[in-house]
């Protein structure tokens, strides 16, 4: 898969340090542990580990009376920059001298990993708290969500307990081993930012590529496409046309969430006659991929989820019959 198409698929997700009693139930822990990553300034490094695979990035999040705006710069590899100001975000690659213009993903970037609401988290996952432990020279509790069935992986959560401000995620698998964490080594909560620290650093020259990926929306019933296999707890989120190849008409895309867990479908049609598919299950870092033919059309699905859901899920998509 190209790092363009890579990039479109996955991303196709100001108050002070008071300290506030923390909850004792663990469901309120996670309502505030969702506030926390939208109404407060934080700024700090963070890595990410997904088997031998460690990322370094630097964020910096502001809120003000205009909004909510973030910046995240990768350290390792290939420089990439991401900016969200409120409900847009751009991801600047400068190596491919491309600006990719997109809308707030399903799949939540850290700290913020929660969905604004967290009450129909119960309905899928038992949780519970956890110990206390120090992360980033903080203290912090521990929520786990451990998954009702095998649709979905588990999570665990540590948040600062003078803030809620998560410190640091981990997925689970079916097996209690970790898929991926994201982690502070260093943080400061509730400091004073100023825009320049949340505006884009990389200068994008006049003849780079601007792509915009929001996709154009398009209700289910309309798309053309059936999905039998509802997965229990899944609800549809997303449902747009969007350009995933300039050389090939647009590809439907649907995203189904738990509020934690997302798997996305896109339904494009074969490149010609004489392509070359590869069908099968296969994995790019901590998302399941499930690719398959329909008639004249490709069928990719992904997430981070058990493989056994994107087969359940594939299994009943169909062309709606005219």
């Amino acid at each position: 898969m190209s790092r363009f198409r890579h990039c479109l698929l996955v991303l196709l997700a100001c108050c002070g340090t008071a300290r506030a009693e923390a909850p004792g139930d663990p469901l309120s822990w996670l309502g505030r542990i969702a506030g926390a990553a939208h109404r407060l300034n934080y700024s700090g490094t963070f890595t990410y580990q997904h088997g031998k695979t460690v990322e370094t990035s630097r964020i910096a999040h502001l809120v003000d009376g205009s909004g909510e705006f973030e910046r995240l710069e990768a350290l390792d590899g290939s420089p990439r920059e991401v900016v969200r100001s409120n409900d847009q975000v751009q991801c600047y690659l400068p190596d491919q001298r491309m600006l990719i213009v997109d809308q707030p993903s399903v799949r939540r970037s850290f700290p913020a990993r929660l969905p604004p609401s967290v009450n129909t988290l119960a309905e899928n996952y038992r949780i519970r708290k956890g110990e206390m432990v120090r992360i980033a020279g903080l203290e912090s509790q521990q929520i786990i969500l451990e998954p009702k069935d095998n649709l979905r992986y588990g999570h665990q959560f540590w948040a600062d307990v003078n803030s809620g401000l998560l410190l640091r995620a981990r997925l689970i698998d079916e097996k209690g081993d970790s898929i991926e964490q994201f982690a502070f080594s260093e943080v400061q909560i509730g400091v004073p930012l100023d825009r320049d620290k949340v505006r884009a650093h990389i200068v994008r020259d006049p003849d780079w590529k601007v792509v915009n990926a929001r996709g154009t929306e398009v209700r289910m019933e309309d798309a053309g496409w059936v999905f039998r296999n509802a997965l229990p707890g899944y609800r549809q989120v997303v449902s747009v046309l969007r350009q995933i190849r300039q050389d090939r008409p647009e590809a439907y895309h649907v995203v189904f969430s738990d509020g934690l867990s997302a798997i996305s479908v896109f339904i494009e049609p074969h490149a010609g006659k004489s392509s070359v598919i590869q069908s099968g299950m296969s994995a790019t870092g901590s998302f399941n991929i499930l690719r398959r033919s329909a008639g004249d059309y490709l069928i990719t699905v992904l997430g981070e989820v058990p493989a056994a859901a994107l087969v359940r899920l594939a299994d009943g998509i169909e062309l709606r019959k005219k």
